[in-house]
């Protein structure tokens, strides 16, 4: 069960369960607990050494070894608790390309009173919601479906200054890796372009020549 005893000291241990008397038992436990202890000398002066090892001697016993020890007995549940489930949220997103935090954004909204600060941070999140938008479609989104889908995801409950939003720009800049493959195919395109020219010169070269 710990490989990194060996396989004497599991048959050790195992040879522990056929001792009855348990005065002996007891005694044969700390002999062992002597021998793990050697296999390790750098580590005796460490806090907690003592207390590992016989935690290590139940680990390998399969917690079923009656003995006496210095420390409280472990159990498999105190070694190696369940962790506690994790609470997964079971509400559904209404526009995953979105996300739910722009969802929650426009819903907080609602109980805001100052228009000038609605407007800001509508502006904002059209800006958000094309730059998703293009990730998730892989092309501009009109500014009409987007003033759609914020209508859409407050339930028509906060007002939104149309104009503004329709006059919006992309700001979605291009993946470093696609400008890069771009630039590739052009040097490509010209070092062709290049070769092509030297190849007439040289042409031109030899015709001379003769």
């Amino acid at each position: 069960m710990l490989p990194e005893y060996g396989r004497h000291i599991h048959e050790m241990i195992d040879y522990l369960f056929t001792i009855e008397d348990r005065q002996q038992r007891n005694s044969q436990a700390n002999a062992v607990i002597g021998v793990m202890g050697n296999l390790n000398p750098l580590l005796r002066d460490t806090a907690d050494f003592t207390h590992k090892l016989w935690d290590h001697l139940f680990i390998m016993a399969d917690f079923k070894l009656d003995v006496d020890s210095p420390y409280p007995i472990p159990s498999a549940a105190t070694l190696a608790p369940k962790p506690e489930r994790l609470r997964y949220p079971d509400k559904r997103i209404r526009m995953k390309h979105y996300g739910k935090n722009v969802e929650r954004i426009i819903q907080s909204l609602r109980d805001v009173k100052d228009e000038s600060a609605i407007e800001e941070v509508v502006g904002n999140l059209a800006r958000y919601m094309r730059t998703k938008s293009y990730e998730y479609n892989q092309e501009h989104p009109n500014n009409e479906v987007i003033i759609k889908d914020i209508k859409k995801l407050s339930d028509n409950a906060i007002k939104i200054d149309e104009d503004a939003i329709g006059s919006l720009k992309s700001e979605y800049k291009q993946h470093h890796s696609a400008h890069t493959k771009k630039s590739g195919h052009q040097n490509q395109r010209q070092n062709k372009g290049q070769n092509k020219g030297q190849g007439k010169g040289a042409a031109q070269y030899r015709n001379r020549g003769k």
